[in-house]
């Protein structure tokens, strides 16, 4: 049973939930979420960032930053879809804006 439907037949069934197993369900539908919403972006980018023929080495060196940089974001996704307790990762550049 997906954590949508578990959520949903919890929160119809008339019953109130105890704090720690709504933290439980709310858990596991944010870990299912994340975990759908990740490997749907990946399938995304999958082929998109491809050289082509007519990609110079500039143009394709660009192509890889962009797929490094979307495959972080993906990862960082995953991340916090398994975390206990959600954080967001430490911004890469040092902007203060």
């Amino acid at each position: 049973m997906s954590a949508y439907s578990t959520a949903f037949q919890a929160l119809t069934s008339g019953r109130a939930l105890r704090p720690g197993e709504a933290a439980e369900l709310l858990a596991d539908l944010r870990r299912e979420t994340g975990e759908e919403l990740a490997d749907a972006v990946e399938t995304q980018l999958d082929g998109k960032f491809r050289r082509t023929a007519t990609d110079t080495d500039g143009s394709f060196r660009k192509k890889r930053l962009h797929y490094g940089a979307s495959m972080r974001v993906v990862e960082a996704v995953r991340a916090l879809a398994r975390s206990s307790r959600p954080t967001l990762p430490h911004q890469r550049n040092r902007s203060t804006s």
